[in-house]
This record gives structure tokens, C-alpha cells and sequence, in this order.
């Protein structure tokens, strides 16, 4: 006798669809969340700390050539871009970069509460537009260092406009670069090994990041 499958059969079998499954990729959930405001706090209590490190090192390379001083931008600029390589979803440069400079705001610093949220939301802009423009989907270190140099860029075009009004072009220059140079290899480059050696501690076995290192293995 000769059989045939039923629509249902056939229906059921099919492949699904990669609409969905992208959607479900990309899909925030309440761990997500969690997690990425664990890393923005941490990463603003940093933030704390550098907001007065970094002026003894300002102290030194300001006097060497004006604009040098953008070489210690990188550590305020590396919780969008680990934030975003650990959760892999739309937003999370963004939310973590943005979470960390409230938490520097909210506990006080020299800039003002306004302005230093502002500047954590440009720089994690920044971040998210060089992984949207890979589809969310590369999250390799060559990646890590141009969203690290885009949130530099971000944050340096903007901090021209707020607090080096007037600026000469050699001041310009030099300072977009070397904070590019510091967002590339510190919030880039940095950030991509610590979350590989956060992953490696199996603490991020739900999340892509985690799994992507167990098939690594």
C-alpha cells in the first residue's frame, strides 16, 4: 500500500524559520539584564577609582604635547564594549556604558551628573554601532579594537565640542588619535580577554560568549 505523509507531517519537518530564530537571538532576557547591570555597576565603581588616578598621568603628558592626554580616555570607555561582547545582544554597549557613568554620577565627580551621563552615552553609541554594523554577529578581537576605537571617537569628537571648544587642529589630532589609540587597545583589546577569561570560569555558560568557548574546547 502506498503511504503518504500528511500536511501536518510535512509541516512539522520543515525548517525553522531563520526569522524567528534571529529574533530569538537577539531577544533580551531577565538573566541579560542581570548580568549586563552586574558589568555596568562594576565597571562604574571604576570609573570612581580612574576618575582620580588619571590626573597624575595627565599631570605628565599634557606638559609633553597638548592633546597626548586623550592616551587616558581607554578605561572609561571599556563597559560598552565588555558588556556587549558578554551579552551579544542589541543595546548592550549602550545600557552598560550608559549604567556605569550614572553610577559615576550619582556618586559624584568633577563633571557634573548631566554631563558625564551624556558623555557614557555617546561613548557607548560608539561601541554599538561598529557591532550593529557586523549584524551582531562577529565578536572576534579585531572586532573588540574598532568598537573600542569607535566609543573613542565618539567620546572624543564629543568631549571637543563640550570642554575643548576652539581647539587648535594640532590639538584636535592629536588628541582624537591617541584617544582612539587607548579606546583600541584598552576598551577594545582588554575587554576581549577579560571576556574570555570570565567565560573560561564557566560563569558565562548561558550566555553565546560562554557556549562559543565550550565549542572552542
Amino acid at each position: 500500500m502506498h503511504a503518504s505523509a500528511s500536511p501536518s507531517t510535512v509541516h512539522s519537518s520543515a525548517a525553522p524559520d531563520p526569522r524567528t530564530s534571529t529574533a530569538a537571538r537577539l531577544r533580551w532576557r531577565v538573566v541579560d539584564i542581570v548580568v549586563a547591570s552586574v558589568v555596568g555597576v562594576a565597571s562604574g565603581l571604576i570609573f570612581l577609582l580612574w576618575n582620580i588616578g588619571y590626573l597624575g598621568p595627565k599631570s605628565i603628558l599634557e606638559p609633553l604635547l597638548p592633546g597626548l592626554q586623550g592616551l587616558l580616555d581607554g578605561p572609561w570607555l571599556f563597559a560598552g564594549v565588555l558588556g556587549a561582547l558578554i551579552i551579544r545582544k542589541p543595546g548592550a554597549a549602550i545600557y552598560t556604558e550608559t549604567l556605569a557613568a550614572v553610577v559615576s554620577a550619582l556618586v559624584g565627580n568633577q563633571w557634573g551628573g548631566f554631563l558625564t551621563i551624556e558623555a557614557g552615552l555617546v561613548q557607548g553609541l560608539g561601541a554599538e554601532i561598529v557591532f550593529l554594523i557586523f549584524v551582531y554577529r562577529a565578536w572576534n578581537l579585531p572586532v573588540a579594537i574598532l568598537a573600542g576605537a569607535g566609543a573613542a571617537l565618539a567620546g572624543g569628537i564629543n568631549n571637543l565640542i563640550l570642554w575643548y571648544a576652539g581647539a587648535d587642529a594640532t590639538f584636535t589630532v592629536v588628541y582624537l588619535i591617541s584617544a582612539t589609540i587607548s579606546g583600541a587597545v584598552i576598551a577594545g583589546g582588554l575587554s576581549w580577554f577579560l571576556a574570555r577569561g570570565i567565560a573560561a570560569t564557566g560563569a558565562l555558560d548561558r550566555f553565546a560568549s560562554g557556549r562559543a568557548r565550550v565549542e572552542r574546547v
